[in-house]
């Protein structure tokens, strides 16, 4: 009997020997929309999801308002992959062989990320991963048909070591699912942060499944490990789980914490008054960015929304304007040519330009590091910075050597 790893990728490769790539150009016709495909995991994750499809709604409103590209309206495809890799696949197939979309983007876990980066390669079809943070998707399993935008775990876990540094905790424990993020996150941050100061030593990990985490033995095992420093990579209601079986066993006490994603609004405002502050952390501060492009945004997204942005909102928002700036630049749709432009591609957005480098196609967006505490009664982003993702990054010529498919 397969596996459902050996399962997955003979779907996979019987769907890319089935149908053959289609050419959107081959029918397209002057006015005609020009139709994207976007998969994520809506019912799975709303938290973040929901307001990522705002986000690029905005975007997509603003866009065809302002005539589309080229004279064509975009109109965007979008489906509920429900936090399935096999339901991802099938659903990425039918956009590329039924609906005919040009291209595809979106995606929020790591596992159906890389699931949908394989079935991009294998069919030959241009796929944004808006959202997906764990590395393998540029580097060890990278391909020249998938993009991603986010700035992914070793970036982020970079920044947060470079801030861990400047503290006196020496002895370390970590936390993180028991996927490709969370290895991949604990990974980086264990070899970032050892770089930077060589006498630090990690005591102890816990790696829960996702979502499914017994905070209690979690705690426990930590505090048993007497650390100095917590580095944290739950998120959403392993997050809330973990912050108040760890608030009532002292856990974060007189200790550094370190915890990825956690200045997110998505993950932080649901903590309400059991908020930690103080703690080290990645996110978005949301209104208190005060440029005139993020200012512009942010009052486009409430006049539209009736709320403040989150992460989600700009990730959704970015995905569309680098989807606009590729069409508007790209000679025609043939894959071939979107491929072409997007090598080295700039994007103008809320956060500042960034690019997608050639070398191993990873945007350079940066992300907001600051840390958790209380305005006004409720829980917020406070003393951030913006991190520019080219700054976290390996060199191209490191790049290289990390993608198997370019050496």
């Amino acid at each position: 009997m397969l596996t459902r790893r050996a399962s997955l990728r003979a779907g996979i490769a019987a769907l890319a020997l089935t149908a053959a790539p289609f050419t959107p150009a081959a029918v397209a016709q002057d006015g005609a929309p020009i139709k994207i495909g976007e998969i994520n995991s809506y019912t799975r994750m709303a938290a973040f999801t929901e307001p990522y499809r705002k986000g690029w709604e905005l975007a997509l409103e603003q866009i065809n308002e302002a005539g589309g590209v080229k004279g064509r309206p975009l109109e965007v495809l979008s489906r509920d992959d429900t936090g399935d890799p096999a339901t991802a696949i099938r659903i990425a197939d039918e956009l590329v062989n039924r609906d005919h979309v040009t291209l595809i983007f979106g995606t929020f876990l790591s596992n159906i990320g890389l699931a949908v980066s394989d079935f991009a390669n294998q069919s030959q079809t241009l796929f944004i991963a808006s959202e997906p943070l764990t590395d393998a998707i540029i580097w060890s399993k990278g391909n020249r048909y998938t993009y991603r935008l986010r700035p992914g775990t070793s970036m982020q876990a970079s920044m947060l070591a470079e801030q861990a540094a400047k503290t006196d905790a020496v002895k370390w424990v970590t936390v993180a699912p028991n996927y490709a993020y969370g290895t991949d996150a604990v990974e980086a941050f264990k070899r970032e942060l050892t770089k930077l100061k060589p006498e630090v030593e990690f005591v102890e990990e816990q790696w829960p499944a996702l979502f499914k985490i017994d905070a209690g033995s979690t705690v426990r095992a930590l505090e048993q490990a007497k650390p100095d420093g917590i580095f944290n990579v739950t998120f959403g209601g392993d997050l809330a789980k973990f912050v108040r079986e760890g608030s009532l066993r002292g856990l974060f006490d007189d200790r550094v914490v370190v915890s990825l994603l956690s200045g997110e609004p998505e993950y932080l405002e649901p903590l309400g008054s059991e908020a930690p502050e103080g703690w080290i952390v990645t996110g978005y501060p949301g209104f208190d960015i005060d440029t005139p492009e993020h200012k512009a945004f942010a009052d486009a997204y409430q006049a539209k929304w009736g709320e403040e942005p989150k992460t989600g909102s700009i990730v959704g928002y970015n995905s569309m304007m680098t989807i606009k700036t590729l069409l508007s630049e790209a000679p025609t749709l043939e894959t071939e040519a979107l491929l072409d432009t997007m090598e080295g591609l700039r994007v103008e957005s809320p956060t500042g330009e960034f690019l997608y480098r050639p070398v191993d196609n990873q945007a350079t967006m940066g992300a907001y590091v600051g840390k958790t505490g209380l305005v006004d009664g409720k829980p917020r982003m406070v003393d951030w910075h913006y991190a520019p993702g080219e700054d976290y990054l390996p060199s191209e010529a490191d790049a290289l050597t990390l993608r198997p498919d370019r050496q």
